[in-house]
């Protein structure tokens, strides 16, 4: 290598040291460290950022400007206007709640409808002119059937005493009063079915007579919907 003379490379350094800034100038005793030229930035960087963020925040929204979601569909926004103008739910929650309180309101109605007649609100197996007549029928006429159940419990009660003859006597009636009940319903339904082949020629009456023998199984005062018609009197 040839050699470098003196004078050259003085203005070599000199040419390079003043390439900094003026704050990081250095001479040849005193060399610039490398730490303050190759110093990292990014605090000083971020400090503007969060800044501009922080006053942006502040600042209030213009109106005009974009809301940062999108726009609705013009359907789906008819919808809404015309949800909040019939006053109907928005929400599930609101749905749900009117809902139930529908559902109280129709319970109320049909307990009421169950006890006083009113074909408006009695539950569907309940409803309409056959079943009606059904009703009248049964409740004009004296029943064995409804007196099944308190017969029961003193049936009941006799066969319990050990005594031999009160339990054959309990026995005896058990006989009688099944065999009471099914000539009563089987005598009750060969009418019936005859009266409503006769007034309702042409309605459907599916299931009309099971309905009837059913209600007979009730006590009188028991039984939903309540009798309008008194005994002996003619539906």
């Amino acid at each position: 290598m040839r050699p470098v003379s003196p004078a050259l490379a003085r203005s070599r350094t000199q040419a390079v040291a003043g390439s900094f800034p003026g704050g990081l100038r250095g001479s040849a005793s005193d060399p610039v460290p490398l730490g303050l030229v190759f110093r990292s930035r990014s605090k000083e960087e971020k400090a503007p950022t969060d800044k501009v963020t922080a006053d942006l925040s502040k600042t209030p929204r213009d109106p005009q400007a974009p809301k940062g979601r999108p726009t609705p569909k013009r359907s789906d926004a008819q919808t809404q206007r015309r949800r909040a103008s019939s006053g109907a739910p928005l929400d599930r929650k609101e749905a749900a709640r009117r809902q139930r309180e529908a559902r109280r309101v129709d319970m109320a109605k049909q307990r009421e409808a169950l006890a006083n007649g009113d074909e408006r609100y009695l539950p569907a197996r309940d409803k309409g002119p056959v079943r009606r007549f059904v009703r009248d029928f049964v409740d004009s006429r004296f029943c064995i059937a409804e007196y099944f159940l308190p017969l029961a419990v003193v049936i009941l009660i006799l066969s319990v005493i050990q005594v031999q003859g009160i339990q054959n006597i309990s026995l005896l009636l058990w006989l009688i009063v099944i065999v009471l009940i099914v000539l009563d319903s089987v005598g009750l339904a060969f009418r019936l079915r005859k009266q409503l082949n006769t007034r309702f020629p042409d309605t459907p009456k599916r299931g009309a007579v099971a309905y009837g023998l059913m209600r007979t199984l009730q006590m009188r005062r028991l039984r939903l919907p309540k009798p309008q018609v008194k005994r002996g009197e003619r539906p």
